[in-house]
Formats: C-alpha cells, sequence, structure tokens
C-alpha cells in the first residue's frame, strides 16, 4: 500500500465511509489533536513504559476513529466500544496514584524533568483535544462519551506527573504570585 495517494492535495481527506472533508473541518481537527496527544504519550512511554498509558494510546486511536466515523455509522463499526468504562478506568487509576500523593498546596509549575514536563505537554495537548471535543458536542451529544474521557484523561495525566515527581524524588514546585 503506498503511503501517498494524492487525493488530498485539494485539501480533502476521506472519513472513514468514505466521504470526503476539508482538512480544516473541526472534525480532523479533533482526531488530529487526539493523534497529536498520542504522539506525545508515546514519548512518554519511551522515558517510561507503563502499561497503563498504552492502553490509553490504544483508547485514543478509538476515539479518533469514531471521530472520523459520521455518527450515524458507529453502531456499524464500533458497537462493541465502552469509552465509558475506560473512564471508570482512568478514574480508578487517578485514585490509586492519589492516595499516595501528598496534599497540594498550590498551583504547580509544569517541570521537574523530561519526563514529567512532557506530561505536562500531554496533559495540556488533551486539554485542547476536550475543547475542540466540546466545539462538535454543541452539535451533536455522540461525542459526550469521548470528551469524558479527554476530560479524565487530563486529569490523570496531572496526577501522573505529580506522581512521577514523588517517585522519582523530584521537588514540585509552587507558583509564586508576582503581587
Amino acid at each position: 500500500m503506498k503511503i501517498y495517494t494524492k487525493t488530498g492535495d485539494n485539501g480533502t481527506t476521506s472519513l472513514v465511509d468514505g466521504s470526503r472533508v476539508y482538512k480544516d473541518d473541526m472534525l480532523l481537527e479533533a482526531y488530529g489533536t487526539i493523534d497529536e496527544l498520542n504522539a506525545h504519550i508515546g514519548m512518554v512511554i519511551a522515558q517510561k513504559p507503563e502499561d497503563f498509558l498504552t492502553k490509553v494510546q490504544n483508547m485514543l486511536f478509538v476515539a479518533g476513529s469514531l471521530l472520523a466515523t459520521p455518527t450515524q455509522e458507529w453502531d456499524t463499526y464500533f458497537k462493541d466500544v465502552r469509552l465509558a468504562e475506560f473512564t471508570s478506568e482512568i478514574e480508578h487509576e487517578i485514585d490509586r496514584m492519589q492516595a499516595e500523593l501528598p496534599k497540594m498546596t498550590g498551583f504547580i509549575l509544569p517541570q521537574g524533568n523530561q519526563l514529567i514536563a512532557t506530561l505536562h505537554v500531554c496533559r495540556t495537548v488533551c486539554r485542547r483535544a476536550e475543547r475542540n471535543i466540546v466545539r462538535l458536542m454543541r452539535n451533536d451529544t455522540h461525542y459526550q462519551d469521548i470528551q469524558k474521557m479527554t476530560n479524565r484523561l487530563s486529569d490523570y495525566l496531572f496526577v501522573l506527573a505529580r506522581f512521577y515527581h514523588k517517585e522519582m524524588g523530584v521537588d514540585e514546585i509552587n507558583w509564586k504570585s508576582i503581587r
């Protein structure tokens, strides 16, 4: 299979059902940001392999595929997908890690070491993905489970960064007001 088809040279691309949309379509912005997040998570895994993060990557592929499929076709392609169940798994992981963390005393600066800083990049890209999905939700509630998953995932990425701060003995630096 060739990697290039030239069919996108006019600024359009195909969705899963074969329909074509412009590359600046909000759907593409949403699943492109999910793809970007997935690549950043790959950078985290390259530094510290984590089984749950690999599961996150797989679910992000599912979310991106859902976004690339017209909602009326979801039952045809994705009838067994359970994003709400995965969101519960994310919550369980958050709770597990938070039980071991000290209470936050203020805003934490997104720094520490390369791994922790990359997790904060992941968190902010995840928030952008969520904002894009919210724009889609204004017209179609089908995207609600994807939005909930990305909302919870950004929380997870924040808590994972804090967890690695503790695990690696890297101090968290609190934001200091300039007032």
